[in-house]
């Protein structure tokens, strides 16, 4: 990725984190670069393209352990989606509008798939549970920065993983 490109990209994010996801826009982006909103295209073909960019920036370094149960792998990939929406303002609404999330993600998504593949998971079964884990993550995370009362952290995470442990499960009532 060029230079310039990282800038837009790094650019975006902070202003995320400043402004929230619907203030914004290609033209404060560019103003803040000190450049016309014109210019921003030259990186990004669209700003769907840019939010894209985005996601693939911030879910695109988490990874899947090497070592581990199925269980782990789910919980290891759920609670990290939840970690980089939480740390970003409108984190979650970020990443649920995405078009193209990256291969690292993608990369992501299959590990998991084949994990659960590896314990007897058909692999179409395995991709609608890993598929329902990360909307999970995602709705919850959803949830969390949408509401405006305060709910300690901790009493947070148990309900996140009491659903979490919900899901997986359910999904081991479907292995062999």
């Amino acid at each position: 990725m060029g230079q310039r490109r990282t800038e837009v990209l790094r650019a975006a994010i902070e202003l995320l984190d400043e402004a929230g996801l619907d203030a914004l826009t290609m033209r404060l982006l560019a103003s803040r670069l000190g450049v016309r909103a014109s210019a921003l295209y030259r990186h990004y073909p669209s700003k769907q393209a840019l939010l894209d960019a985005m996601v693939a920036s911030l879910v695109g370094p988490a990874s899947v352990p090497e070592e581990g149960t199925w269980e782990e792998s789910l919980r290891g990939a759920a609670s990290g989606m939840r970690e980089v929406m939480l740390a970003h303002r409108d984190g979650a609404r970020l990443i649920s509008g995405f078009h193209h999330p990256g291969d690292e993600a993608v990369a992501v998504f299959t590990r998991l798939v084949e994990a659960l593949a590896g314990a007897g998971v058909p692999a179409e079964g395995a991709a609608v549970a890993v598929d329902t884990v990360l909307a999970y993550a995602n709705g919850y995370t959803i949830e969390e920065q949408a509401r405006k009362t305060e709910w300690p952290r901790a009493e947070r995470d148990r309900a996140f993983d009491a659903g979490l442990e919900l899901i997986i499960g359910g999904i081991r009532t479907s292995l062999p």
